[in-house]
């Protein structure tokens, strides 16, 4: 399976522990931190799944792993959140939706989030050290 199609399977099981993990804890905090916790939640999950079935081959101490993918998430978050915020207090009112407008605006800022990250794991978190021997060439 190629790597795209694994990053988002994958990454749709840490999106969905994302997403369904905000549901109880907006009945313990306001809709900005539940979904702050949720992220942090489901990045969890995601750091454990792309590592071991999505980008495997990286030669990055594992130290070194955690703090990118930190970071790349720490970037996600803050898409995420502009995100939700934009759509439940910006496009969801405009066009009329009234819908469960958090989960909608959460599960959609979620997406675009998703892309922030790949792009981030992929050439950042999870690289792969290109090899220093270049193959010879015909003299």
């Amino acid at each position: 399976m190629i790597q795209i199609v694994r990053f988002l399977l994958l990454g749709g099981l840490a999106a969905a522990i994302n997403w369904v993990a905000r549901f109880p804890l907006s009945m313990a905090m306001p809709f900005p931190a539940a979904v702050f916790v949720a992220y942090m939640i489901g990045m969890s999950a995601g750091f454990v799944l792309y590592r071991r079935y999505v980008f495997p081959g990286s030669h990055l101490p594992i130290g070194t792993q955690i703090g990118l993918f930190l970071g790349v998430n720490a970037v996600g978050a803050v898409v995420v959140m502009g995100c939700a915020l934009a759509l439940l207090h910006g496009v969801l009112p405009a066009i009329g939706w009234t819908s469960y407008p958090e989960a909608i605006a959460h599960g959609l800022a979620i997406g675009i989030g998703a892309v922030v990250n790949f792009i981030g794991h992929k050439f950042l978190t999870f690289r792969v050290r290109r090899s220093s021997t270049a193959p010879a060439t015909p003299s």
